[in-house]
Protein backbone atom coordinates (compact mmCIF):
# COMPACT_ATOMS: atom_id res chain seq x y z
CA UNK A 1 0.00 0.00 0.00
CA UNK A 2 1.11 3.06 -0.84
CA UNK A 3 0.39 6.74 0.56
CA UNK A 4 1.39 10.09 0.90
CA UNK A 5 3.74 11.86 3.12
CA UNK A 6 1.41 13.33 6.03
CA UNK A 7 -0.99 11.47 8.01
CA UNK A 8 -1.04 8.03 8.62
CA UNK A 9 -3.56 5.93 6.67
CA UNK A 10 -6.40 3.90 8.73
CA UNK A 11 -5.95 -0.09 8.46
CA UNK A 12 -9.31 -0.04 9.28
CA UNK A 13 -10.25 2.27 5.94
CA UNK A 14 -8.07 0.28 3.98
CA UNK A 15 -9.87 -3.11 4.57
CA UNK A 16 -12.94 -1.48 4.14
CA UNK A 17 -12.34 -0.06 0.61
CA UNK A 18 -10.70 -3.30 -0.12
CA UNK A 19 -14.04 -5.30 0.57
CA UNK A 20 -15.98 -2.54 -1.41
CA UNK A 21 -14.22 -3.04 -4.44
CA UNK A 22 -14.24 -6.96 -4.02
CA UNK A 23 -17.92 -7.02 -3.85
CA UNK A 24 -18.07 -4.77 -6.71
CA UNK A 25 -15.85 -6.44 -8.47
CA UNK A 26 -17.55 -10.02 -7.71
CA UNK A 27 -21.22 -8.56 -8.04
CA UNK A 28 -20.73 -6.53 -11.03
CA UNK A 29 -17.47 -6.73 -12.33
CA UNK A 30 -14.55 -4.82 -13.39
CA UNK A 31 -15.86 -2.17 -15.39
CA UNK A 32 -18.30 -0.90 -12.59
CA UNK A 33 -14.97 -0.55 -10.44
CA UNK A 34 -14.48 3.15 -10.10
CA UNK A 35 -13.57 5.41 -7.23
CA UNK A 36 -17.29 7.02 -7.32
CA UNK A 37 -18.60 3.94 -6.53
CA UNK A 38 -16.58 3.00 -4.04
CA UNK A 39 -16.25 5.90 -2.27
CA UNK A 40 -20.21 5.82 -2.00
CA UNK A 41 -20.29 2.32 -0.45
CA UNK A 42 -18.06 2.90 1.99
CA UNK A 43 -18.63 6.52 2.91
CA UNK A 44 -15.48 7.86 2.41
CA UNK A 45 -13.61 10.19 0.19
CA UNK A 46 -12.27 9.36 -3.25
CA UNK A 47 -8.58 11.24 -1.84
CA UNK A 48 -8.34 8.35 0.75
CA UNK A 49 -9.03 6.12 -2.34
CA UNK A 50 -6.19 7.50 -4.65
CA UNK A 51 -3.72 8.22 -1.57
CA UNK A 52 -3.55 4.21 -1.36
CA UNK A 53 -3.87 3.09 -4.48
CA UNK A 54 -3.10 5.04 -7.76
CA UNK A 55 -5.19 3.41 -10.66
CA UNK A 56 -8.03 1.24 -10.20
CA UNK A 57 -5.98 -1.46 -11.13
CA UNK A 58 -3.63 -1.14 -8.13
CA UNK A 59 -6.30 -0.95 -6.18
CA UNK A 60 -7.92 -4.64 -7.86
CA UNK A 61 -4.15 -6.00 -7.80
CA UNK A 62 -4.23 -5.08 -3.67
CA UNK A 63 -7.65 -7.02 -3.51
CA UNK A 64 -6.80 -10.33 -5.38
CA UNK A 65 -3.33 -10.41 -3.54
CA UNK A 66 -5.34 -11.62 -0.51
CA UNK A 67 -6.81 -14.18 -1.93
CA UNK A 68 -7.04 -17.87 -1.57
CA UNK A 69 -7.52 -19.53 -5.15
CA UNK A 70 -5.91 -22.37 -4.63
CA UNK A 71 -6.00 -24.93 -1.83
CA UNK A 72 -3.40 -27.48 -1.10
CA UNK A 73 -5.53 -30.50 -0.59
CA UNK A 74 -5.09 -32.77 2.37
CA UNK A 75 -2.64 -35.96 1.31
CA UNK A 76 -4.81 -38.01 -0.44
CA UNK A 77 -2.44 -40.86 -0.67
CA UNK A 78 -1.99 -41.20 -4.49
CA UNK A 79 -1.48 -38.13 -7.19
CA UNK A 80 -4.52 -38.56 -8.61
CA UNK A 81 -6.62 -38.47 -5.45
CA UNK A 82 -4.27 -35.51 -4.96
CA UNK A 83 -5.07 -33.93 -8.65
CA UNK A 84 -9.22 -35.18 -7.56
CA UNK A 85 -8.88 -32.70 -4.42
CA UNK A 86 -6.92 -29.68 -5.95
CA UNK A 87 -10.17 -29.63 -8.31
CA UNK A 88 -12.37 -30.02 -5.15
CA UNK A 89 -13.64 -26.65 -5.36
CA UNK A 90 -14.13 -26.93 -9.14
CA UNK A 91 -17.91 -28.78 -7.85
CA UNK A 92 -18.82 -25.47 -6.35
CA UNK A 93 -19.90 -21.91 -7.98
CA UNK A 94 -17.56 -19.73 -8.11
CA UNK A 95 -17.29 -18.08 -4.38
CA UNK A 96 -17.10 -14.61 -3.54
CA UNK A 97 -13.33 -13.98 -4.54
CA UNK A 98 -13.39 -16.39 -7.47
CA UNK A 99 -16.14 -14.31 -9.09
CA UNK A 100 -14.06 -10.99 -8.36
CA UNK A 101 -10.66 -12.69 -9.77
CA UNK A 102 -13.04 -13.48 -12.85
CA UNK A 103 -14.20 -10.45 -13.87
CA UNK A 104 -10.39 -9.47 -14.07
CA UNK A 105 -9.52 -12.02 -16.70
CA UNK A 106 -10.21 -10.45 -20.28
CA UNK A 107 -8.81 -6.97 -19.26
CA UNK A 108 -5.64 -8.78 -17.62
CA UNK A 109 -4.70 -9.38 -21.41
CA UNK A 110 -4.48 -5.93 -21.78
CA UNK A 111 -3.32 -4.57 -18.39
CA UNK A 112 -0.10 -5.32 -16.65
CA UNK A 113 -0.99 -4.43 -13.01
CA UNK A 114 -4.22 -6.74 -13.11
CA UNK A 115 -2.31 -9.58 -14.98
CA UNK A 116 0.57 -9.39 -11.99
CA UNK A 117 -2.36 -9.63 -9.35
CA UNK A 118 -3.92 -12.56 -11.32
CA UNK A 119 -0.25 -14.08 -11.28
CA UNK A 120 0.15 -13.75 -7.55
CA UNK A 121 -3.82 -14.36 -6.73
CA UNK A 122 -3.15 -17.82 -8.92
CA UNK A 123 -0.63 -18.25 -11.18
CA UNK A 124 1.99 -18.45 -8.40
CA UNK A 125 -0.10 -20.43 -6.14
CA UNK A 126 -1.16 -22.99 -8.77
CA UNK A 127 2.23 -23.91 -9.60
CA UNK A 128 3.05 -24.20 -5.87
CA UNK A 129 0.37 -26.55 -5.30
CA UNK A 130 1.72 -28.53 -8.35
CA UNK A 131 4.87 -28.77 -7.00
CA UNK A 132 3.58 -29.49 -3.77
CA UNK A 133 1.49 -32.88 -5.07
CA UNK A 134 4.71 -33.55 -7.04
CA UNK A 135 6.80 -33.92 -4.03
CA UNK A 136 4.30 -36.36 -2.20
CA UNK A 137 4.11 -38.51 -5.17
CA UNK A 138 8.06 -38.50 -5.46
CA UNK A 139 8.05 -39.08 -1.97
CA UNK A 140 5.63 -42.25 -2.32
CA UNK A 141 7.32 -43.92 -5.33
CA UNK A 142 5.27 -42.48 -7.78
CA UNK A 143 7.23 -41.31 -11.06
CA UNK A 144 6.49 -37.80 -12.02
CA UNK A 145 8.97 -36.81 -14.65
CA UNK A 146 10.21 -33.37 -13.63
CA UNK A 147 9.94 -31.69 -17.38
CA UNK A 148 6.10 -32.80 -17.27
CA UNK A 149 5.27 -30.90 -14.26
CA UNK A 150 5.39 -27.21 -16.28
CA UNK A 151 2.87 -28.84 -18.81
CA UNK A 152 0.65 -30.33 -15.58
CA UNK A 153 0.75 -26.35 -14.44
CA UNK A 154 -0.19 -24.87 -17.88
CA UNK A 155 -2.88 -27.43 -18.89
CA UNK A 156 -4.50 -27.26 -15.02
CA UNK A 157 -4.06 -23.38 -15.44
CA UNK A 158 -6.18 -23.51 -18.63
CA UNK A 159 -8.93 -24.83 -17.15
CA UNK A 160 -9.07 -22.87 -14.47
CA UNK A 161 -9.18 -20.10 -16.66
CA UNK A 162 -12.02 -21.66 -18.38
CA UNK A 163 -13.62 -22.24 -14.70
CA UNK A 164 -13.26 -18.77 -14.55
CA UNK A 165 -15.09 -17.63 -17.84
CA UNK A 166 -17.67 -20.88 -17.62
CA UNK A 167 -18.60 -19.80 -13.79
CA UNK A 168 -20.84 -23.42 -13.84
CA UNK A 169 -20.10 -26.06 -11.33
CA UNK A 170 -18.63 -29.02 -12.69
CA UNK A 171 -20.01 -33.21 -11.37
CA UNK A 172 -17.68 -35.13 -9.85
CA UNK A 173 -17.88 -37.09 -13.09
CA UNK A 174 -16.13 -34.21 -15.35
CA UNK A 175 -13.18 -33.80 -12.70
CA UNK A 176 -12.04 -37.40 -12.40
CA UNK A 177 -12.63 -37.38 -16.27
CA UNK A 178 -10.42 -34.31 -16.40
CA UNK A 179 -8.18 -35.66 -14.15
CA UNK A 180 -7.77 -39.50 -15.46
CA UNK A 181 -7.71 -38.15 -19.45
CA UNK A 182 -6.09 -35.09 -19.20
CA UNK A 183 -3.68 -34.37 -16.44
CA UNK A 184 -2.45 -38.12 -15.95
CA UNK A 185 -1.66 -38.65 -19.62
CA UNK A 186 0.22 -35.12 -19.69
CA UNK A 187 2.46 -37.03 -16.95
CA UNK A 188 2.57 -40.07 -18.44
CA UNK A 189 6.41 -40.78 -20.25
CA UNK A 190 6.21 -40.74 -24.56
CA UNK A 191 5.42 -44.11 -25.19
CA UNK A 192 4.46 -45.75 -21.76
CA UNK A 193 1.67 -47.73 -21.96
CA UNK A 194 -2.08 -46.70 -21.21
CA UNK A 195 -3.55 -48.28 -18.30
CA UNK A 196 -7.00 -49.67 -19.40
Amino acid sequence: MSGAPGRPLSAELSEQLLNVAVDILADEGWSRLNSDRIAARARAGKAGIYRRWPTMAALARAAVNRFHLVVVPADGGSLRADLLGLLDRWMRPLDREERAAASLVGAACHDQELRAGLDEALVRPLGAAVQELAARAKARGETVRPERLQMLTSVLEAFWWQRYRVAQPLAREQIEFVVDEVLTPVLRPVGAPVAV
